[in-house]
This record gives structure tokens, C-alpha cells and sequence, in this order.
């Protein structure tokens, strides 16, 4: 099989980059600056083993690699807001022998939220869903830092829909052998809803900075207690914090890395790099559900319009303070 990996950010190169070397087939897609630097230079991935320089091919756009092959997997790790339009594309998209890629090929959303998988279902007949747990960075063009040991990663695996389950039993043999563990679980989705809780907190860390976290462990509380809430009441099964540390154990961890500064998470890295936030996908989904079941949600909508502000005036990541938060929940409590 070839590993089409659309979208060779933080995740999908860290993805991309650890599939090749362990001899995987890999084509990357990129854009703009990332994009070049990826064709000129090769991916230079770094992790806790080292550095190192991988030449994969590189390419804009599906019309670029040509017609897609019959053993592609195509893996999505886009952000949640770009999906639609980039499924749409890539559904079209011919494969050689006569097809599409929606008819013929496996789509993995690789992705945070849990509004991926749906999308993609209107576009491709097989989708598998991935949970991600893997901290990685990418700030700088053709660069991408992964920074747990010794596996980089856990990337639970199900398919979406029944048929696409040998494909992600296909996808978990290759990933196994590429410094992740991948499980093949039939509730993927309940793991995408436990992780989505955590992804609550992407938010508040973007807004307040790193270095503000630990004077808002109140709000986090707040935000992820009423995530807690939505999801009971609408009836949606989620996993635990002590689910996810049965299995995380000891096989990953954020090891220090010599002249690398661990960046924040993903909405943290999407306002440094001043690209659009999913922020939408992701407490805005808590916001959604809470309309929906008659559940208020005032701290996750006050991150999402406050992420949303930043990212329209162009602010850095730690603009805003928790007593300004506070201030501004208290408000909404009036």
C-alpha cells in the first residue's frame, strides 16, 4: 500500500515521516512554504532518537501525483475546519483503472473532533476513523518535531463503517512497525469523544499561554465538566482519562529534546502560525450539543468566540488572561 497523507502538518508528517522509515511507500501533501521546503530539503523529522532528513515525495494537490493508485490509503490530518473542501477535491479524484477515489479508496481521519468521519461518509464508502494521541510540532517549513518515547504515538483504529474494517487492521500492521501502537477497537468513536474532552483544553492553553495554565485549572474544570455534561445528556459514550492511561502506560512519554522547545498544542500552533483554528470542532461542538439537549455551555462558548477574536486580529497565543476569562464568564452568568 501506499500512505497518501493529506495534510504533512505536525500529525501527518510525524505520520508520513515515521511510516517511511520504516520502509512504508509514503507520498506527502503540503502547501505554501511547507510544501517547498519538503520538495527542496526532504521532511526533517526530529524526535527523542534523533534527526533526521527523509525524501518523500511531495505534492500540491491530487492533480500533481497523477492518477491515484488502486492500493492507496489516503490519510486525512487536516484541520476539522478545511475537510469538507478537501474531501470533496479528493473524492473526484481518478484512480488508475477507471473510478474515483470516493468509489474505490480508504479515507482515515486522522483528526481531532468528531465531525470528521460523517463528513468524509458523504464523499468516500470507506472511512476509518483514528484517534490521535500524538504531541508533535510543526512551526517551521519542512520540519516536524515528535516528541514522545518510545513510541511516538497511540492511534486507536476502527472503521467508521463495517467494510472499512480490514483497512484498518491493514493500516495497524504498518503503524506497529513504526514506533506507534495502533489498536483496532469497534468503538472508535467513543475513544474520539473522550479525546475530544481532553481537546477542550487546546483552547484555554491558546488563549492564556502555557505559562497561564496553572492559574486556570478552575476554568479548565469548568470547560470540561460541562463537555462531561453534554455528552450524558445526549447520550454519548466517551472514554476515560483511566482508559486512555491503561493504555498509554509507560510506552509514551514527552521526553526533552536538546535545542527543541516544546510548542503548545494545536490551537496554539495554528495562531503562532496564524492559519485558521478548528476551535469550532472542538468546544464548539460542546456548544452545539449543549443547544441541542437543552445543556448551557457558557466557558466553551466564551473560548470559542475568544479563540475565534485572536485569530481574526492576528494575536499571538497568550493574549488574553484567566481573570480576564473569569471576568467574562461571570457576565454570561448575569
Amino acid at each position: 500500500m501506499r500512505y497518501v497523507i493529506v495534510g504533512a502538518g505536525a500529525v501527518g508528517g510525524a505520520i508520513g515521516g515515521r511510516l517511511a522509515q520504516s520502509g512504508r511507500e509514503v507520498a506527502l501533501v503540503a502547501r505554501g512554504a511547507h510544501l517547498d521546503a519538503l520538495r527542496t530539503d526532504g521532511l526533517r523529522l526530529i524526535t527523542p532518537q534523533g534527526t533526521e532528513r527523509l525524501r518523500i515525495p511531495a505534492y500540491a494537490h491530487h492533480e500533481d501525483i497523477g492518477p491515484l493508485r488502486r492500493d492507496d490509503v489516503i490519510i486525512l490530518a487536516v484541520k476539522s475546519q478545511d475537510t469538507e473542501a478537501v474531501l470533496s477535491d479528493w473524492a473526484r479524484a481518478a484512480v488508475t483503472g477507471g473510478g474515483t477515489a470516493g468509489e474505490i479508496l480508504p479515507v482515515v481521519c486522522a483528526q481531532n473532533g468528531v465531525a470528521n468521519e460523517r463528513t468524509a461518509l458523504r464523499y468516500f464508502a470507506d472511512v476509518v476513523g483514528m484517534c490521535v494521541w500524538l504531541p508533535a510540532t510543526h512551526l517551521q517549513p519542512g520540519t516536524v518535531v515528535a516528541h514522545c518515547a518510545p513510541l511516538s504515538g497511540i492511534l486507536t483504529l476502527g472503521g467508521f463503517t463495517g467494510a472499512a474494517e480490514r483497512y484498518a487492521r491493514l493500516l495497524a500492521a504498518d503503524l506497529n512497525g513504526s514506533s506507534f501502537d495502533a489498536p483496532v477497537v469497534p468503538d472508535v468513536m467513543r475513544w474520539k469523544y473522550g479525546k475530544l474532552l481532553n481537546n477542550l483544553a487546546n483552547a484555554l492553553e491558546a488563549l492564556v499561554g502555557r505559562d497561564g495554565v496553572p492559574d486556570a485549572a478552575d476554568l479548565w474544570q469548568t470547560v470540561r465538566g460541562e463537555g462531561v455534561a453534554v455528552l450524558e445528556s445526549a447520550g454519548i459514550a466517551y472514554s476515560t482519562e483511566d482508559e486512555r492511561q491503561a493504555v498509554q502506560g509507560s510506552r509514551m512519554g514527552v521526553v526533552p529534546i536538546p535545542d527543541v522547545v516544546r510548542s503548545g498544542g494545536s490551537t496554539w500552533q495554528s495562531l503562532t502560525r496564524g492559519g485558521g483554528v478548528e476551535v469550532d470542532f472542538l468546544n464548539g461542538e460542546i456548544s452545539m450539543l449543549g443547544r441541542l439537549h437543552a445543556v448551557p455551555t457558557p466557558a466553551n462558548d466564551l473560548l470559542r468566540r475568544e479563540v475565534i477574536r485572536l485569530a481574526a486580529e492576528g494575536l499571538p497565543p497568550g493574549s488574553a488572561t484567566s481573570d480576564e476569562l473569569r471576568a467574562e464568564l461571570a457576565k454570561a452568568a448575569l
